[in-house]
Order: C-alpha cells, then structure tokens, then sequence
C-alpha cells in the first residue's frame, strides 16, 4: 500500500469548511512564469473570487483522465470551492463551465484570517493583464489557442492513481468528499471492471459475464448513429430516456456523432430536469482550440458526474446530452 506503516496522508480542509480566497498579489506571488503553481494554471476568470470567502465543496485529491483514458490520476493540495466553475470570459467564451481546481496557497481558513486589505485596483488590473495574456495565444494558422486548467490537467495531476492506494479513499472519509458506504461501492465497481477487461483477453466468450462489459453493461451497436432534434429552449422540462433507448443511438465506441455517453450518465436515466443550457462553443482540452459544435448538446440543471462509479471522483464534470436523449416533458409558461 502507499502509505508507511503509521502514517497516515494529512487532510488539511474538508467538505463544509469556510475559507477565504487570498488576494491577487498573494496569489501571484505562488506562481511561476507560465502563471502556474505545480502545472496548474490559475486562470483570469479565478481572480473575481479574491478576497472573497467560500464553503469547500470537495477535497480534489484526485481526477479523471477524459483526455488519455488512464483512469484516475493524483492531485496534490487542491480544493474544489462550493459550485464555484469557469465562466470561460477570457477562454473565448467556453461554455464547459469545469468545477475550479484552488491550491491550498491560494486560500486560508476563514477562522482568524486576517482583515482584508482594500484592493489595489492598478494592481488587479495588471494581474488580470497578464494571466490574460497566458491564457490564450494565437498559432501559426491565425487560431487562438486557450491554456487553462482543463487543457494541463495532465501536467498538474501526473501520476496515475492505482485503485489499490489506500490513501486516496483515507482522504474521500476524512475530507468528508465519501462515506463508507460509498468508497466501498466504487472499490467494489473497480475490482469488477478491472475483472471484465481481464476476461475479454484470457477467457472464453462462455465464461464471461454479460460478454465482458464493465458495469453499467453499455453497448452500442454497429453503424451511423441516429440524429434527432427537440429544439429545446432553457427552462423546459424533460425526461431522460431508459437505457435501452439510448443505447440503440450509440455507436460500439458508445458516441452518438462524438458525443459519449457513459455509465455516470446512465444513473440519470428516467429523471426529469429541466434545460439549463444549450453548448455550441467549447475548448478542446486536448488541443487548446475552440470546438463550434455542428450539432449543440444540452445541459441539464443539477446534472453532472457524481463519480459514483469511477472511485468518487470529485471533479463533477457537467453532463452533455443529445437531444435524441432526452423527450419533452412540457414546455415553459
């Protein structure tokens, strides 16, 4: 196991716990010249938040890797504050609205924290100037390239986190991010699916249960995936569809025209939300560049990866939906 024998790994904020958000020369007085601390970016859209005091929402101890598919990789001295996400103001308007990742020197407990000093207006200014000329260049095509948290996640988080490392779950308990209950259930998901793909490769067809899939048991079939629009407006309400329906828009890579759909969103099956929003504009993580969806997906109220099947993965990343998903309930007054 990770830890020696004795140790145990320090939990320095918890879920709940009232901090404050250190000022903006406090701030950039952690950072390097690429405006990072660790690899991980602080972004110009963070600096709105100085000064101000907010609730942990999660310890981000760890994270999912949607680029690479690696599973989960550690983060170091890292929160997540409570709801507080990107407005992608100064990455081109992205629309993804990533939860925020704040390194432990960027806040301090709010107990005791000393009196805010009245902000020097000239000096945000000059913050704000130059993390906004970090944050995007333009390529040799004429493209503007964005960096931010999403885009050096990798860099920031480096090391995969094998599912047998104790200390991670130690963390999820006493952070207060998972009960036992909880932790159990994810460990419990990740020897199973770890168990399939195992199976795939060295077992006959007969032995395998459900043919090898992971949990959750999607699959998609073989061909072009379906289209389908509702022209949804933000405030309807609609229901999301069984399954099995799903399933039958899915290609064997589970993607409807690149869109996945995975075993976090399938939780949400036969709930009703209404639309938040609808995403056309978003930064490629991968790449830097800005997507212009040819096809806008659909975000849900109150619906995002709850990690409940990929070891309680704090980073609650906003589910996308196809509108051939999703059926109309009603239509807003």
């Amino acid at each position: 196991m990770h830890s020696a024998v004795g140790t145990e790994p320090e939990v320095r904020y918890r879920v709940g716990q009232l901090v404050e958000v250190r000022s903006a020369e406090e701030i950039m007085a952690t950072l390097d010249e690429n405006g990072e601390l660790d690899a991980l970016p602080f972004m110009p859209e963070m600096l709105q938040y100085c000064g101000k005091q907010l609730r942990v929402g999660k310890v981000a101890n760890k994270v999912c890797d949607t680029m690479t598919r690696s599973g989960m990789r550690k983060m170091e001295d890292a929160v997540h504050l409570l709801n507080v996400r990107c407005d992608g103001a100064q990455h081109g308007g992205c629309q993804a609205a990533c939860l925020i990742y704040w390194k432990n020197a960027w806040i301090r407990p709010a107990e005791g924290a000393p009196d805010v000093v009245t902000p020097d207006p000239e000096a945000e200014r000059k913050v704000f100037f130059e993390l906004s000329t970090i944050a995007r260049r333009v390529n040799d095509d004429g493209e503007d390239v964005y960096r931010c948290q999403a885009t050096e996640i990798l860099r920031a988080a480096p090391r995969v986190l094998p599912l047998r490392e104790v200390d991670q779950y130690v963390v999820d308990l006493r952070s207060g991010n998972a009960g036992f209950w909880s932790i159990l259930r994810a460990l419990l998901v990740g020897v199973f699916n770890r168990y399939q793909v195992a199976s795939t490769r060295f077992l006959p067809r007969f032995l395998r249960i459900r043919g090898g899939l992971t949990w959750g048991f999607l699959r998609g079939v073989e061909g072009k995936t379906p289209t389908g629009s509702l022209d949804l407006k933000i405030g309807e309400l609609v229901r999301i569809k069984p399954k099995e329906e799903i399933m039958k828009t899915l290609n064997t890579d589970l993607l409807n025209r690149g869109l996945g759909f995975d075993v976090e969103m399938s939780r949400h099956c036969g709930r009703t939300a209404r639309v938040l929003r609808r995403i056309d504009t978003i930064v490629d993580e991968k790449t830097g560049r800005m997507l212009h969806m040819k096809n806008p997906c659909i975000v849900l109220d109150g619906v995002v990866c709850e990690g409940v099947f990929s070891a309680n993965c704090p980073r609650a990343i906003t589910a996308y939906w196809r509108e051939i998903w999703l059926e109309r309930v009603e239509t807003p007054a």
